[in-house]
């Protein structure tokens, strides 16, 4: 297996999070920043949460990657941060678990969690880029909008017995679980820029579905897997498919690698490692109504090349949100592209 030396990898100084967001991501998180007040409202939100108190829970029971624990690890995350031009280095934590996951919690100092499943199924790229897609988070300030959803559905939970406000809750629900996969998609992006090895970054993924035996798995048959998924001959199981993502907040693992794939093959990442990419320093001046607009046609090309029959039903219709949702967001700003920015941005 080839990997990518140190010294090839391709600084991306002062990337903005706008580079790699999957654009229903990117409009949601722009649109965010942007309404005048939502920055103190999270601070206030995110308070109910004690950051403290679950990063002592994990200095208590798991343990802190550093240059004499996981120095491997340590020497990754550095490498992603320093690539990615993060503002500080996040700490990370190795926990006991079978489970194949990780995650980045907290606002002010977020950190990572990786669990020894995961260690233990990827190699040293793979981790590269598993740790990246961890940085991408960050970089993007995902985990504040994470946790609104973890409090949204335990509210669901909570007045379960009053049919119409559980009907508004999950409406709202449905929606942040759509963004949630979108920002997933997003992040693999990161996770493919913070090591810039394809190849392990598809190797990755079809892990998550096949497990350790990579013997047995082939990237051009898992890429025909995910075109047979997607192409389904009956609209009965394109309903189904629906359904089955209702509680999912990560895709499917051969939509995160035909996603990744197209995105990787389609120029954009060529792009960025050429130096063609949205600065940080320019985030204040984004526009909402366009990037409404981009999540629209982005929509819009997803269902172009999808063969899916029930997609087919919905072609055109990103036109008109097009129209709509870019003027409508246009006008709520005044057409003024300023507004607050994230802080992880």
């Amino acid at each position: 297996m080839t990997t990518v030396p140190d010294r090839a990898r391709v600084r991306l100084t002062g990337i903005s999070s706008r580079a790699y967001e999957h654009p229903a991501d990117r409009s949601a998180l722009v649109a965010l920043r942007k309404l005048s007040g939502f920055d103190v409202l999270l601070r206030k939100l995110f308070g109910l949460f004690n950051e403290r108190a679950f990063r002592l829970s994990y200095l208590a029971g798991a343990v802190k990657v550093s240059d004499r624990q996981f120095p491997h690890i340590h020497a990754l995350v550095r490498d992603g941060a320093y690539v990615l031009d993060l503002p500080e280095v996040p700490d990370v934590f190795v926990i006991q678990k079978p489970e194949v996951q990780a995650m980045a919690v907290g606002r002010d100092h977020p950190f990572i969690v990786v669990t020894t499943g995961l260690v233990n199924l990827h190699d040293a790229e793979e981790l590269r880029f598993v740790i990246g897609h961890e940085l991408g988070h960050i970089l993007s300030g995902h985990a504040v909008y994470r946790t609104m959803l973890l409090w949204l559905i335990q509210l669901a939970g909570r007045i379960a017995w009053m049919p119409i406000g559980v009907i508004g809750i999950r409406a709202i629900i449905w929606g942040l679980e759509e963004w949630f996969r979108k920002s997933e998609l997003s992040c693999d992006r990161a996770g493919l820029l913070a090591g810039q090895d394809l190849d392990a970054a598809r190797r990755a993924l079809m892990k998550l579905a096949g497990g350790p035996y990579l013997s047995e798995l082939n990237p051009d048959a898992f890429r025909e897997q995910a075109r047979e998924y997607d192409a389904v001959p009956d609209m009965r199981d394109s309903i189904l498919k629906l359904l089955q993502l209702q509680g999912n907040t990560h895709p499917f693992a051969v939509v995160r690698y035909a996603e990744l794939d197209h995105w990787a093959t389609g120029g954009a990442y060529e792009r960025i490692l050429g130096g063609d990419y949205p600065r940080r320093e320019d985030d204040r001046d984004a526009s909402v109504g366009e990037e409404v607009r981009n999540a629209a046609r982005s929509y819009q090309e997803s269902w172009s090349r999808s063969e899916d029959p029930l997609v087919g039903v919905f072609r055109g219709v990103a036109d008109t949100v097009v129209s709509a949702g870019g003027s409508l967001f246009d006008r709520f700003t005044g057409g003024r592209g300023s507004g607050s920015s994230s802080d992880d941005n």
